[in-house]
């Protein structure tokens, strides 16, 4: 490698673009909602309890997943992850029944994308990069707003006539496509190739590898589980959850819809967001590297839950919606880079991304809670408002408490 070019950025380029696929898979269900009832007659609860699986199985496969990386490598963690998103959205093609979408789309690509999640990002982050490491964070947890962005408009054109397998077949080529990528672009580590971390000193020694065994998420977890701060972010992250792919992300469309607003117009509303959101998460990630994260959190949480309590008063007009979009955009997913932060300085570099892992797992916790709920609440009283209120009252909870975190000084500072 050449000064100019460290083979991190390559490796943190696929990563990017797994995570966009897999968030394009995970925000499809949000418009298969309605040509899934239309075409196959199940009720909003129905579709909306697979898009709860699916959101769980994201969040809990996420520990054992970090673990792997440790101890079976990245690639074939990645590999396999990636081959199970594929799987489950093709066999989808076929399906009939309601338990043929919960099996494909809830537990199989469920599974699959668990892996290729941001505990990815984060064992990425720490295995490739010694500095920057909440700008290169930042990045690629902006790849799921990214993956909206390019998603779904196209996916919601798909569904302008009430069709659904063109979103099964778009989704199951990217995932397939990213496969031949992984395999010969993403190295197991710096030492793989001949160099180190970037920003870290030549002849530094790398960190071991642990035991191969998954099960050292739950050693893991029963070390963090005796630590306040891992449930105070365990807590928090089980809000962002539910305020974003679970709430938003999985019934903003059919929030819209309920408006008289088309899909697509809707889905460019969420494509509006992910844009916003990637200017926002990576600028949290720039913040991360210089400013006290828990302060950040506070202001993330705080804007969030302002703008869900506001969204059910607005006339749902161009301009009302068009300033949620970007307001409640920037923030969407800017909580991930300070959260990692205070994991890698509160347990260490080492099992940070397997702790992180088990606060993804809150996070989805939180977003299969909302994902079930709000279709619940629109179904029994008629409107999503009821759902959209409750979750930014969870949204100002989440900033107060996030002021009770420790703050721990970084090891690394930007050059």
């Amino acid at each position: 490698m050449t000064a100019r070019f460290h083979r991190a950025f390559l490796v943190c380029a696929v990563t990017f673009l797994c995570l966009l696929v897999a968030a394009g898979l995970r925000s499809a269900p949000s418009v298969l909602m309605v040509p899934l009832q239309l075409h196959f007659g199940w009720d909003r609860a129905t579709v909306s309890l697979t898009s709860a699986v699916g959101i769980f199985l994201y969040g809990l496969v996420g520990p054992f997943a970090a673990a792997l990386m440790l101890s079976l490598g990245i690639k074939r963690t990645m590999l396999g992850g990636l081959a199970l998103m594929a799987l489950g959205t093709l066999l989808s093609r076929w399906m009939s029944e309601s338990w043929h979408y919960l099996l494909t789309w809830g537990v199989i690509s469920g599974l699959g994308s668990g892996a290729i999640a941001n505990v990815l990002g984060a064992t990425i982050t720490n295995r490739w990069f010694a500095r920057r490491q909440g700008l290169v964070m930042g990045l690629l947890s902006a790849s799921t707003a990214t993956g909206a962005l390019i998603f779904l408009p196209f996916l919601a054109w798909l569904t302008r006539n009430g069709a659904w397998q063109g979103v099964v077949t778009m989704v199951s080529v990217a995932c397939l496509a990213m496969i031949p990528l992984v395999w010969f672009l993403v190295p197991e580590s710096p030492v793989a190739v001949g160099t180190t971390r970037f920003g870290e000193a030549p002849g530094a020694v790398p960190t071991p590898r642990a035991a191969a065994s998954p099960m050292l998420a739950l050693t893991v977890l029963a070390k963090a589980s005796k630590s306040p701060t891992f449930w105070l972010l365990f807590g928090t992250f089980f809000v962002c959850g539910a305020t974003t792919n679970g709430l938003v992300g999985t019934h903003l469309i059919a929030y819209c819809g309920d408006h008289g607003i088309a899909p697509v117009a809707a889905a460019g509303l969420l494509s509006t967001m992910g844009f916003f959101d990637l200017l926002g998460t990576t600028a949290s990630g720039w913040l991360t590297d210089r400013f006290d994260p828990r302060r950040l959190l506070f202001v993330y949480y705080g804007l969030r839950g302002a703008s869900l309590i506001v969204l059910p008063f607005l006339s749902f007009g161009p301009i009302g919606l068009g300033a949620f979009a970007v307001f409640y955009g920037l923030d969407w997913i800017a909580t991930v880079p300070p959260t990692v932060a205070i994991a890698n300085r509160s347990f260490g570099e080492r099992e940070a991304p397997i702790v992180f892992g088990w606060v993804v797992a809150g996070h989805q916790l939180g977003a299969a809670c909302a994902a079930l709920g709000a279709g619940l609440i629109r179904q029994s009283y008629g409107s999503y408002g009821p759902a959209f209120a409750a979750a930014g009252i969870l949204g100002v909870v989440a900033a107060l408490a996030a002021l009770a975190l420790p703050y721990t000084r970084a090891q690394l500072r930007p050059a």
